[in-house]
């Protein structure tokens, strides 16, 4: 816990949305070779990919989509600040960020997943008297007029902007308004957005913005994800701006789901995008997932508390809470006071949850020499604990806290943790070597027994590497870790669990589906809170969203509980009370809340 207390501290906040910086793309002060492909109508060739989340910069112009599509390629490069004829930017998807016409990407809510734009063009952008009608196109129009009444004519190829050419164009056959913004378009079909110095490559602002969740290809002829890349299917494969994505073949169904792309092949195979265009098998992310009721509402707590077991009890049923998460060892002290906590749990019909806090150090504070023998103590611990609360009715462990945000392991604790790369691969098999050691020491003793591993921000990177077999640098045939639940921590500088944000400033995206896709188990949040310098009133307000935002996806993304952090933390920075007497404001947000609401 005390890991988690200092990444806090040093971690600034990873929201759900994110704004890429441009950087590339058409002429005029950008790119020359991208001025000089745009001015030939012609393909320069080049694009780099921002992040791995299918963003690219583009030097290119002139291309088309694969024959079969009608529609034109987008580029990924993102928005730009507009110094320009209207207040808006140029993005990716064609669509003003500031447009008010409802047509810019919105935040997904709790339940399903990102969502989007119509591609309807509205005028509010275009506020001039003067200024032509929304949609303009020269041809057939001789002149368009922005906002700022600048008179744009189309002659030989090359777009002028009162009398004066407008950047380093030419070979263009298409200028449009729209929202607010001038377009042009090559020979080549890629098009461009003026922003008031340069044009930056763009999709067809006609094609709309980000697609709505749930866009499928069939029917749909393509996918714009947040970014505003451009994804189609052709002869089997999937697309994105034009370019194959990873390796992928008998596509049937191309999704675009919870912020993530997902292919169904011919024989029914689901796979989802990761942040490296690797396709990785998967279930439907679209199916409903109920969790099992009784035990969604949880608290934390310790084993030193000074409370004694029966209250805790007491303090249980006045939260309306069914499981208490606490956290041992295999030293005697420790453990004693755990199973003194199970018994009265047991006779109270309340559920503890056991955090088997063992770590990847030695007794000299170093990392284990290897992985066997960070295993072989693992193993050892978990026995031991599972062995002392199985007569007690305890069924359900946590084998490990944040391991994958030790020190040793993640690389920068800024980092979303979506990708491999974020992760230690000398250290990386100690790691896995104590959650397996943890997991079989329980099951050894309790062979039914439910074991959950453990996972913090956007860890997706080092949870389908355990899950796979696979080290940082991508080598494989490792052993696999398997849990029986997906357990996670989301605190509020994280960013929202449903539409957290990936690496490289990437779009975000709906966690607990992209895992209840992947991995197939129960998904439990169990730690959660705001920073420990929130006020009061602050806290309850977002004790009271927040237990709404996962009470709701409890039946589809099978969410089996929500786990407050914490019962009393000896003063106001994370505790719902001080000695025993609540702290009034989160207190009775989070009573409010259960009381009325059943977990059902």
């Amino acid at each position: 816990m005390i890991r988690r207390r200092q990444f806090l501290e040093c971690l600034t906040a990873l929201g759900g949305s994110y704004v890429l910086s441009a950087c590339g793309g058409g002429g005029g002060g950008g790119s020359s070779n991208g001025a000089q492909a745009q001015a030939q109508g012609q393909t320069a060739g080049t694009s780099s990919n921002v992040g791995g989340t299918g963003a690219s910069t583009s030097t290119a112009t002139g291309s088309t989509l694969p024959a079969t599509s009608t529609t034109t390629t987008a580029s990924a490069s993102t928005s730009v600040s507009a110094s320009t004829s209207s207040s808006s930017s140029v993005p990716a998807n064609g669509v003003p960020t500031t447009s008010s016409s409802g047509s810019g990407s919105s935040s997904s809510n709790s339940s399903s997943g990102s969502s989007s734009s119509s591609g309807s063009h509205s005028s509010a952008t275009n506020n001039s008297p003067m200024a032509s009608a929304d949609g303009t196109a020269m041809p057939p129009a001789t002149s368009i007029i922005d906002n700022q009444n600048a008179v744009w004519t189309l002659s030989n190829g090359y777009v002028s902007r009162n009398g004066l050419l407008a950047g380093n164009n030419y070979n263009v056959t298409l200028v449009l308004w729209i929202r607010g913004i001038i377009y042009s378009q090559g020979t080549g079909g890629q098009f461009y957005g003026w922003n008031g110095t340069i044009w930056l490559a763009c999709n067809d602002p006609r094609l709309g913005g980000t697609s709505t969740d749930g866009t499928a290809i069939p029917p749909a002829p393509y996918i714009i994800d947040r970014v505003g890349a451009l994804w189609t299917v052709v002869n089997g494969a999937v697309y994105r701006d034009n370019t194959p994505v990873g390796v992928t073949s008998n596509v049937a169904l191309l999704l675009w789901y919870g912020g993530k792309l997902w292919y169904q092949d011919t024989g029914g195979q689901f796979h989802v995008c990761n942040d490296v265009d690797q396709w990785l098998p998967c279930r439907d992310p679209r199916t409903a997932v109920a969790a099992t009721p009784g035990m969604f509402y949880g608290i934390n707590g310790h084993y030193d508390y000074t409370y004694s077991p029966s209250q805790l009890v007491s303090f249980m049923r006045n939260l309306g809470c069914s499981t208490y998460r606490v956290g041992c060892t295999d030293d005697p002290v420790q453990l004693n006071a755990v199973v003194a906590i199970a018994r009265a749990f047991q006779s109270a019909g309340l559920t503890l949850f056991v955090l088997i806090d063992s770590g990847l150090q030695d007794s000299n504070g170093n990392f284990f020499a290897s992985e066997s023998a960070a295993y072989n103590r693992s193993l050892t611990c978990g026995a031991t604990v599972a062995a002392a609360l199985a007569p007690y009715g305890v069924t359900m462990y946590e084998c490990g806290n944040e391991l994958t945000r030790a020190n040793g392991i993640v690389v920068d604790s800024a980092t979303a943790g979506t990708k491999a790369i974020d992760f230690n691969n000398a250290n990386w098999p100690v790691m896995r070597g104590a959650m397996r050691g943890m997991i079989d020491g329980v099951k050894s003793r309790q062979p039914t027994a439910k074991c959950g591993i453990n996972f913090c921000v956007a860890d997706t990177g080092a949870s389908d590497m355990l899950w796979d077999g696979l080290q940082p640098d991508g080598s494989s045939g490792y052993p696999t870790v398997r849990w029986d639940l997906t357990t996670w921590h989301n605190y509020e500088v994280y960013g929202d669990i449903f539409d957290i944000g990936a690496d490289g400033n990437g779009p975000a995206f709906d966690l607990p589906t992209y895992c209840k896709a992947r991995y197939g188990v129960p998904f439990l949040i169990t730690e959660w809170n705001t920073g420990p310098e929130k006020s009061e009133s602050y806290r309850a307000n977002y004790v009271a969203t927040q237990l709404a935002s996962f009470y709701s996806a409890r039946k589809t993304h099978n969410l089996q509980a929500a786990m407050y952090y914490v019962l009393d933390s000896g003063d106001t920075t994370y505790g719902i009370m001080i000695n025993g007497v609540p702290i009034a404001l989160p207190y009775n947000a989070f009573t409010s809340f259960t009381a009325a609401h059943a977990d059902n």
